[in-house]
């Protein structure tokens, strides 16, 4: 299904419509309350909450080496307050700004603790409108776990943006070109956290060399993949691509994408017979990588990207239970 977003001309350059919330930096005055849950493994997961009153939740994840402060998190979580929805971010294991406990951490494919947060939610409000939204890998991480739930996934709606699909032609694709910057960024931060992380916790393998790695293949296989029990990055990938669970969805499913995102090559989409009747996949000439800037209210942040969320978790959720006209539950009871 064709998207609807259209930028301008001059902001229709992928790199642009994805570097675009970095240069301009766009502020938000979200406040947030953050909440830890302790885990059975010893570790610890932290929640930040934006400050809506109760009534429908719905549940954020972040990309790889993104966290709260993620200019997609923070505009998100400042449109749904503002629309009377609760929303809650989930740093992956630590992604939070403190190291995590164990040596494990997170990847594409880790559905245990998102599974884990959904059922904490459910149990403290089994009848309120709970929906979730994924980001770049947070989006692969969501899809999959729909996949692997089925009829059994406890939400309303979801959204995926910005989805990798095929985490091994993904990686591929950040291994050339310009987005080879983007590959250079993201693993700095990835090398940076490790390095803080060694400091407290021991881990499996030599910091110093990991410093040296330079590009994401080499690094699943010497980190991602040990660390969390696969053979090494072509099982990693084979294993944790969201493709091989779209068919599987049950919950209405909205997936935002560009054809132009320099993250994901055009044949790692997937065709209409890989999707269940439950998603729609809604792709759009332009828009780069969570970019999609340059329609709606100006240039601000908050434009296209989280009213189409919006429009689109309202419409699912129960009657009385949220609008996207802004006003909330709480006012209209």
């Amino acid at each position: 299904m064709q998207g609807g977003f259209t930028p301008p001309a001059w902001l229709r350059n992928p790199h642009l419509q994805t570097l675009w919330p970095y240069l301009i930096r766009y502020r938000t005055h979200a406040q947030v309350r953050r909440e830890r849950l302790e885990l059975p493994d010893g570790d610890f997961l932290d929640l930040d909450w934006n400050l809506a009153p109760a009534g429908p939740t719905v549940l954020i994840l972040h990309g790889l080496s993104g966290s709260v402060d993620s200019h997609y998190a923070r505009t998100l979580l400042t449109y749904l307050q503002r629309r009377g929805l609760r929303g809650v971010l989930m740093n992956f294991r630590g992604a939070s700004g403190e190291p995590n406990r164990l040596a494990r951490s997170y990847h594409g494919g880790e559905t245990g603790d998102l599974s884990a947060v959904v059922q904490i939610l459910r149990r403290r409000e089994p009848a309120a409108p709970l929906a979730a939204v994924g980001y770049s890998l947070g989006a692969n991480v969501l899809l999959k776990w729909l996949g692997e739930q089925g009829h059994r996934a406890p939400l309303d709606a979801a959204v995926a943006v910005s989805v990798p699909f095929d985490l091994g032609r993904s990686t591929a694709r950040l291994m050339q070109g310009f987005s080879r910057l983007y590959q250079w960024h993201i693993l700095r931060n990835l090398k940076q956290a490790l390095a803080i992380k060694a400091r407290t916790v021991p881990l499996p393998f030599d910091v110093h060399a990991a410093e040296r790695i330079g590009d994401f293949r080499r690094f699943d296989d010497l980190i991602t993949a040990p660390l969390h029990g696969f053979r090494d990055a072509d099982e990693y990938y084979t294993v944790c691509s969201a493709v091989r669970y779209l068919g599987a969805i049950r919950v209405p499913t909205l997936i935002v994408h560009a054809a132009d995102d320099p993250f994901v090559p055009p044949d790692a989409l997937p065709g209409p017979d890989g999707l269940s009747e439950t998603t729609v996949l809604e792709l759009s000439r332009h828009g780069g990588h969570v970019g999609f800037v340059g329609e709606g209210r100006a240039l601000s942040r908050e434009g296209w990207l989280d009213g189409r969320i919006g429009a689109f978790l309202c419409d699912r959720l129960p009657r009385g239970q949220g609008r996207s006209d802004g006003t909330s539950a709480s006012a209209r009871a």
